[in-house]
């Protein structure tokens, strides 16, 4: 028989066996994988830092040259724009500090600000575009025509830009006898809010756009609203940029449907990083440009040929029609 001796030695024997496999395992399996792990995750963190540092140092960089920037605009515009007549027209989802930090910057060109038009969350909703065709055929000038083939919004925005905007400069500052009545109308089918007084035309318009795309299943058609309004101001000024933050020339932003559009992009200037100093200066260079008959898409986003017009238009233009 197996004694009590035999099974307490066999005992003693497994588990001896058992911490060798496990001081060997630790020593001879173990530590190379532990090393390779540590090895990479403190090359993860090293990289991380740098990458932290890099940040941090463009962050600095940012506010020092938009520091310079602010600091110099007024020398950088001035004059610019004098003698003109701008208006701002606000599309949903723009802040308050982007809107006057642009009425801030026209206003250190020279220019006369002539109002505030601000377009509601209706106004671009699809699902009121027989609403908005109505009221655009009512409130028309009798003498104007449409295309056959024009959109509820093409239409709306050739009307509204007669009665805000004008390429003769005899007219800037004067209301349109035969748009009287179209701000009331656009005012009491909910579709605009004023400030100032827009019915005195401007000879400049400038569209501002909020970051965020629009979204959902009426997104595309709520972008082509967009367009066909600053290419109705367009038409009928002497020029109109389209301006936002750099997100808005991302896919699916306001800026980045203008630049998809071929006809559009060559007649409406647009400037994707307005919500800094730079963009702000580069936008009065851009309407400046637009007086001159050109055009162009400025700043840091996708599809913009260069940070600003260059060389930068200065000389005093002739007037015309459209930018």
């Amino acid at each position: 028989m197996i004694d009590f001796r035999y099974h307490l030695v066999s005992i003693v024997a497994v588990f001896l066996a058992l911490s060798v496999g496990i001081v060997l395992g630790s020593t001879f399996l173990q530590d190379p994988a532990i090393y390779v792990a540590n090895t990479a995750v403190e090359q993860v963190r090293q990289r991380n830092a740098g990458l932290q540092e890099q940040i941090t140092d463009l962050q600095l960089r940012e506010r020092g040259n938009d520091a310079l920037i602010s600091g110099q605009t007024r020398r950088l515009v001035q004059g610019e724009l004098d003698g003109e007549r701008v208006l701002i027209v606000e599309l949903p989802g723009v802040t308050t500090s982007d809107r006057e930090a642009v009425q801030e910057v026209l206003e250190d060109a020279d220019a006369a600000v002539s109002g505030q038009v601000a377009l509601t969350e209706k106004s671009l909703d699809p699902r009121q575009s027989g609403v908005i065709d109505q009221l655009a055929m009512t409130a028309k000038p009798a003498e104007m025509t449409f295309p056959v083939d024009a959109t509820p919004y093409e239409k709306a925005a050739a009307v509204l830009a007669a009665a805000v905007v004008t390429s003769d400069s005899a007219q800037v500052g004067r209301e349109n006898p035969a748009a009287a009545g179209v701000l009331g109308a656009f005012q009491e089918g909910a579709l605009i809010t004023m400030r100032g007084d827009p019915a005195l035309r401007a000879s400049l318009a400038v569209v501002l756009a909020p970051g965020e795309p629009f979204e959902g299943e009426h997104a595309e058609a709520q972008n082509a609203a967009v367009v066909a309004l600053a290419r109705g101001l367009d038409a009928a000024d002497r020029g109109t940029v389209l301006t936002g933050p750099v997100a808005s020339a991302s896919p699916g932003g306001i800026v980045a449907a203008l630049r998809d559009s071929s006809e559009a992009a060559a007649a409406v200037s647009s400037v994707d990083n307005g919500e800094q100093p730079t963009g702000r200066v580069t936008l009065v260079y851009a309407l400046r440009e637009q007086l001159s008959g050109g055009a162009g898409q400025y700043g840091i986003g996708t599809g913009a040929s260069s940070v600003g017009p260059s060389p930068v238009p200065t000389s005093t233009p002739s007037s015309s029609s459209g930018g």
